[in-house]
């Protein structure tokens, strides 16, 4: 199985990037005005505009959607391993609603988002976008979710509290140059306002660049005030100054020639954001509440940690991580994968327990172990079982190949050993290998039909939760594999408290 977590953060490649690098270098360290870029000289926002097939049909018939977004406190983030952040529960609600598995693709090194999105390795990006006219070309918009107000923001060291933007001339204002704040700026400096615009390389993402206004390394910077608001429940140091742009849309950027998908995508999105007959912004509980929990109330971003704390507290992903390597080298497994699972069944809450009678952070079945209930809630007893069936698993799957056995083993350790083998039996039937995931997949899903399941030795089985539940772990496995690089690899001279891009 190809895997599609992409890590990128550049905009562009090659000889034309190298140069606009160098100019970007000489900018940051002089701190003077902006001089106009020569515009064959600016990044090109996508090299890919031509994009591929892959509308919501396709999507459907995967059974699999791909969004594409950064790993930042206001839109994409782990906590204790669990899966969080406003656009990820936005997105992610969408798929449910829709019997899709989400798969995140986090932005990282030397790619741009428009490329990845054209190119059909993901399908949404989901990052925040202010809809630009620049962007427009080479994406389609849905209709907006959320309205932000562009803001100054600056540091407590300056000294200094502007109220208006005309009291900004002596300030050094520092932004990317492909980001909405820069154009913006731009605008202001066309209208005569006397503003000093310091540029920094795309690499300096928003939240990297609020943590260096908030430690006085830079004056000010631009922020959503949304984003602003959330930053400032943990960074220390920042102060609100001027707004220098109202209302700006907020929207996801779909492929031009995806017209279903896009309607299915506003259809969803007006039920949560929309407009009074008065232009009044009218948003949904459920949409209520995803911002006030990671932007505006009482369960600030603060409580979710940073990776770096993460890895300090926690070992890298969860609260369990050491144990979990550790038995994983014990019955021969990948830690990440042993870790995903535990995520998906328990959330990693040692007394959980299911519908099924199934307990603790690997959801246990007492009736196929023969440890005592008891001792079932016990965390290292408990994964230490669950990677004995596990393993028990992988190893009836021995012959196969590495991805196949573990999707086999995963669907095994959900829906149990008699569904699968009448699912591989049902695949025969079709005349499809009854060894490939994609073959047994379909027909797990024909087990929930009557006209089969009433054939089959072990009945009706709920396929389509099986299929998901198999996709959405490996995709969360490749997802902590990517965060895990990124927090190994991730470039110290720009730090930002999640440390990774973001591309509003």
């Amino acid at each position: 199985m190809m895997s599609k977590i992409i890590l990128f953060s550049g905009e562009n490649s090659g000889s034309k990037w190298i140069l606009v690098m160098l100019i970007a270098t000489y900018l940051s360290i002089s701190c003077t005005k902006t001089p106009e870029v020569p515009k064959q000289e600016v990044p090109t926002l996508a090299n890919i505009t031509e994009p591929v097939k892959r509308d919501y049909a396709e999507i459907k018939n995967t059974g699999i959607l791909r969004v594409i977004t950064s790993y930042s406190s206001s839109t994409y983030f782990l906590h204790r391993g669990i899966q969080a952040g406003f656009e990820y529960e936005l997105i992610k609600n969408f798929a449910k609603e829709h019997e899709l598995a989400l798969e995140v693709i986090i932005i990282g090194e030397n790619e741009n988002p428009y490329d990845l999105l054209n190119s059909g390795e993901g399908d949404l990006i989901a990052a925040s976008y202010t809809i630009t006219e620049e962007r427009k070309e080479v994406v389609e918009f849905t209709r907006p979710y959320n309205l932000v107000d562009q803001i100054i923001v600056l540091s407590k060291k300056l000294g200094q509290e502007p109220e208006s933007i005309t009291d900004m001339s002596s300030i050094p204002i520092t932004v990317r140059r492909n980001s909405s704040y820069y154009v913006k700026l731009k605008e202001l400096q066309d209208e005569g306002f006397d503003l000093t615009i310091n540029i920094v390389s795309d690499d300096m993402d928003t939240e990297a660049l609020l943590f260096q206004v908030a430690n006085g390394t830079y004056s000010a910077t631009v922020a959503d005030d949304n984003f602003f608001q959330a930053s400032n429940k943990y960074m220390d140091g920042l102060i609100k100054g001027p707004m220098i742009a109202e209302n700006d849309t907020i929207a996801w950027a779909v492929r031009k020639n995806a017209p279903d998908l896009t309607s299915k995508f506003n259809k969803y999105l007006y039920k949560h954001f929309r407009f009074s007959n008065e232009g009044i912004p009218k948003r949904s509980a459920f949409l209520n509440v995803l911002r006030k929990k990671y932007f505006e109330g009482s369960t600030p971003v603060a409580d979710y940690f940073t990776p770096d704390i993460e890895v300090q507290r926690f070992g890298g992903i969860s609260p369990y991580d050491s144990l979990l390597q550790t038995v994983a080298r014990e019955f021969d497994l990948d830690w990440v994968m042993l870790t995903s699972i535990a995520a998906q069944e328990s959330k990693f809450d040692p007394n959980s327990e299911s519908w099924a009678g199934a307990v603790g952070i690997m959801q246990v079945l007492p009736r196929f172990s023969e440890i005592p209930l008891e001792s079932l809630y016990d965390p290292e007893i408990n994964i230490r079982e669950g990677a004995r069936i596990l393993k028990e698993q992988m190893d009836h799957y021995s012959y196969m190949d590495s991805t196949s056995q573990w999707q086999f083993a995963l669907a095994t350790y959900n829906a149990g050993p008699g569904h699968v083998a009448d699912a591989r039996r049902l695949a025969i039937d079709h005349n499809d290998d009854p060894n490939e995931w994609e073959s047994v997949s379909k027909a797990l899903l024909r087990l929930m039909q009557r006209k089969y399941y009433q054939h089959a030795r072990y009945g009706f089985c709920r396929g389509i939760e099986t299929v998901r539940y198999v996709n959405e772990i490996t995709n969360r496995s490749n997802t902590y594999e990517a965060i895990l690089a990124l927090s190994q690899s991730r470039n110290n001279s720009y730090p930002g408290v999640l440390g990774f891009k973001t591309i509003n």
